[in-house]
């Protein structure tokens, strides 16, 4: 059982044990009700205290069970919160640290309910795409007030419980206890207070009313809608609120459950719950155990003030870590840090950060133009230009300067982290840290591990990137990793488009109507086209072979390199990124079209979308059969969170899996038919080949 069981004078305690957050699995549950069971059959107990162990009095659903017969077996949760409200005596929750979902919705099936100081207390079920589906729609109106309520389930965010406890009429808490360490000799002391009192009091049988109740849901309605307008969990869940307010309980009951069947059964819900399991499985290296031990980072170097460099930089200083940042001229490193300094000068205005936090940070933050001022560092990363020259001249310094130990990080996007690493005599020590642009607002952190990485250094930086609040996935060493590899393709494809008649606003379009950030045209010139035509430039060498569409090599030709020149596919206007369509760039493909002599065709949305998104299923095949990526969730969190995808359709791969592996290859095979594109590109990879014949998904 992980629930145990134990009686202090007249009052039995039941403590969820269920490491990390005393999730509530299937023998949590079990356990709960045996404990029920014992203490009413026992005469010398007069109360009950349910509380959790460790750090959390309970997160909810046990995630272990997601999708498992597990989850629906007997007693589920309702049964559970049932034994409580028809228990004989009184219930206490004793709630601490972390209360949230199952476990605030149990907590409300409680008599009685203390909670310590500090608890984050959340309803977020409507960020797995699903509302509460064990009367928290239901009974949170009730106790703290419709609107409150509503507030919360419909934004799943969290509430400290101090703020609960101040709230006039809140009827959550009926005490909040003096601090965390005394709220479980509170619970058995208020346990023994009550403990004749009877009839004993349930928040089923609280008022629920709103006093302009029509007009509030109307108007909740309104704002919902303009906000997730992609995600249908957010409505129900206001529709759920509505119904405790004008159904009895019982029905509201039973309504808030038909609904949230029904959510789980979408293909939001099920994208959202694939993400939430991915992003904590991405942290998962098969052959790196979570106890093995990691190296001390005290203080970090960074090579390279540019926008790169000062945005790796701030992801160390917001975490109190010290930096040292090197440049090679004075110039350099002033502009440098002007940029950071007006980066956190623009939080301090919006009110996102304090003049003393900011202050703080830079204080953390020196500067130097020599190499041997970095040799205590515990990590360095270069942030240097793009070119396996300038790396090995950074990391044959950093190899004679650097004190043992030391990791020493590349932030290459392309580049070949083994041949990095042999410029130095430490190759154990080196790892690609992949930063993402901009690198202080990106969540994304690529992990480059190359062929003699050591598991430590893994270890390291993995619990490293948590620290500074990144998703860090582990990629291996090939051109590109997972993302730009992959990303090369879907670039491809939209050359081709343009090519067979397509314009490049008709592409962003589709793109961002299907649920992209942006566009590949709008993502090429906010990156700068530049970087795009020097990959060519090498590819045209090392793969002669290779279809390209010419038409971005004539931009590039123009000098229209994106945004930082105000013209690339679209015109920007100084200070602004609003992507204005330029006539001079349609009629320059158009020439270009004609110089080959294709007459160009109409091209429908969904061939835009279906050529873009399996380009990307196609390659990230690839990457998994290679072994590259440990696991197609780890391509799906790349792509979500460094690539723009869409949330709720969970990643490339787990689009693919929705849309399903046979149609995506019968598609494969029709582009393969078109002279204009790349047939060979379009051969299924043999994993997705494999997959879609035996009826499999990625998963």
């Amino acid at each position: 059982m992980t629930a145990e069981y134990q009686v202090h004078g007249d009052v039995a305690v039941i403590t969820l044990a269920n490491p990390p957050v005393n999730g509530l699995g299937l023998s949590t549950r079990q356990g709960i009700v045996d404990g029920l069971d014992r203490a009413q059959a026992d005469a010398a107990v007069a109360a009950i205290v349910i509380t959790g162990a460790g750090k959390a009095f309970s997160g909810g659903a046990d995630i272990k069970e997601f999708g498992t017969d597990k989850a629906l077996q007997q007693p589920n949760l309702h049964a559970v919160i049932a034994a409580i409200e028809n228990a004989t005596k009184p219930v206490v929750a004793a709630i601490h640290s972390v209360c949230m979902g199952g476990g605030l919705e149990l907590a409300l099936g409680c008599h009685y309910r203390l909670a310590a100081p500090g608890c984050s207390v959340a309803l977020p079920e409507v960020k797995l795409g699903i509302l509460p589906g064990a009367g928290g729609t239901q009974r949170l109106p009730r106790v703290v007030g419709v609107e409150a309520a509503l507030n919360m389930i419909v934004s799943g965010e969290t509430v400290k419980s101090e703020l609960i406890g101040s709230m006039p009429g809140q009827k959550l808490f009926d005490k909040m206890a003096a601090s965390p360490e005394a709220l479980a000799a509170e619970a058995l002391a208020f346990a023994q207070s009550i403990a004749a009192v009877r009839p004993l009091p349930l928040v089923r049988n609280l008022p629920c009313k709103h006093p302009e109740g029509d007009a509030y849901f109307q108007f909740a309605r309104n704002m919902v809608k303009g906000m997730a307008k992609n995600y249908p969990a957010p409505l129900k869940c206001v529709d759920a609120v509505e119904a405790a307010t004008k159904r009895k309980f019982a029905d509201g009951l039973a309504y808030e459950r038909e609904l949230f069947i029904n959510l789980m059964w979408t293909s939001e819900s099920r994208a959202l719950r694939h993400l939430f399991l991915a992003e904590r499985a991405a942290s998962k290296i098969p052959d790196v155990p979570a106890d093995t031990p990691q190296r001390s980072i005290q203080s970090v170097a960074v090579i390279g003030a540019g926008t790169m460099g000062g945005g790796i930089a701030m992801n160390f200083l917001n975490a109190g870590i010290p930096v040292k940042m090197l440049e090679m001229k004075q110039e350099a490193l002033d502009r440098g840090i002007a940029t950071i300094r007006k980066n956190y000068e623009a939080q301090v205005k919006k009110g996102k950060l304090k003049q003393d936090k900011y202050e703080q940070r830079m204080a953390l933050l020196t500067t130097t133009l020599d190499y041997a001022d970095l040799k205590d560092a515990d990590l360095v990363i270069e942030a240097v230009f793009e070119e396996l020259g300038v790396k090995e001249a950074v990391f044959k310094q950093l190899d004679a300067v650097m004190k043992s130990g030391a990791i020493l990080a590349s932030n290459t996007s392309t580049l070949d982290v083994d041949k990095i690493a042999s410029f130095t005599q430490r190759t154990q020590d080196v790892v690609g840290l992949h930063f993402f642009s901009p690198a202080n607002v990106m969540k994304l952190l690529e992990v480059v591990r190359g062929e003699k990485t050591a598991k430590d250094v893994l270890a390291t930086v993995m619990a490293m990137a948590k620290k500074i609040k990144k998703t860090a996935v582990v990629s291996g060493v090939c051109d590109g990793f997972i993302g730009n590899r992959m990303i090369e393709q879907y670039g491809r494809q939209g050359g081709f488009l343009l090519d067979e008649g397509c314009t490049p606003e008709q592409v962003d379009k589709a793109m961002e109507k299907f649920g992209m950030a942006m566009g590949p045209f709008r993502m090429g010139d906010l990156a700068g086209n530049d970087i795009g035509w020097a990959i060519r430039k090498r590819r045209y060498q090392e793969k002669p072979d290779m279809k390209y569409s010419k038409t971005a090599d004539l931009l590039c030709e123009k000098g229209r390199f994106g945004q930082k020149t105000g013209a690339g596919w679209y015109d920007y206007l100084p200070g602004k990124r609003d992507a204005i369509p330029n006539a001079e760039v349609v009629k320059m493909i158009e020439d270009h079209r004609a110089a080959l002599g294709i007459t160009p065709r109409k091209i429908s949305d969904e061939e835009i979308v279906q050529r873009l998104v399996f380009s990307l299923v196609n390659e990230a095949a690839h990457i998994l059969e290679e072994g590259i990526a440990n696991k197609a969730s780890d391509i799906d969190v790349v792509y979500i969170f460094g690539y723009g995808f869409p949330i709720y359709r969970g990643g490339p791969l787990n689009y693919a899996n929705e849309v399903g592996l046979f149609n995506v290859v019968q598609a494969m095979q029709r582009f393969a038919q078109n002279p204009l594109d790349d047939a060979k590109f379009w051969q299924p990879a043999p994993l997705l080949a494999r997959l879609a014949a035996e009826g499999k998904t990625f998963n």
